[in-house]
């Protein structure tokens, strides 16, 4: 029998209400410290204790990726992934594609099956909108071969505009 085909998906909410994920994924800064938007989001959500465990751990460079446990959020687990900054730290594409890659594979060694990420350096980081949510999309579907424990990838889009520029190119790229 086989295995079926990891299932991805795009939708607009909240990263820190995604409950049936095992774990989610914060788009951090290099001191891991809560900031805002989702760093925001997650620190609130999680309480003091995400902020403690996440202080050894610090600093991370571009494209790095840390895991922590959830504490009060729904999930076991939150993976930390510094994106770059668009513009400033490069190449600015193979860091991105770094931070997705690299998410994957700490979940895979985790045992993690299902995994949210949000748009990672979208936001105050400026990457652009569509060429993120292709290195993004490109990299999921490209590294998820070799991560057979993650069978779930959710990408949690602030909007409708982002949730459905992700579902485009997750469509070309599957070729739907």
């Amino acid at each position: 029998m086989q295995t079926p085909a990891p299932f991805i998906e795009c939708c607009q909410g909240d990263i820190a209400r995604q409950d049936d994920m095992d774990a989610v994924v914060n788009a951090a800064n290099a001191a891991l410290r809560s900031g805002g938007g989702v760093a925001g989001a997650l620190h609130r959500a999680a309480g003091p204790a995400l902020a403690d465990a996440c202080r050894p751990l610090a600093p991370i460079q571009p494209g790095q990726a840390v895991i922590t446990e959830a504490f009060k959020l729904p999930n076991r687990y939150v993976i930390h992934c510094l994106g770059p900054v668009y513009g400033v730290d490069e190449p600015s594409d193979t860091l991105l594609a770094d931070c997705y890659r690299n998410a994957l594979h700490l979940a895979q060694q985790h045992g993690i099956a299902r995994l949210a990420f949000p748009a990672l350096s979208t936001g105050a980081f400026g990457y652009p909108a569509s060429e993120a949510a292709r290195i993004a999309l490109s990299t999921v579907l490209a590294t998820l071969p070799d991560c057979p424990a993650v069978r779930q990838v959710r990408f949690v889009l602030f909007d409708d505009a982002s949730r459905a520029l992700h579902q485009q190119w997750l469509d070309a790229l599957v070729g739907d």
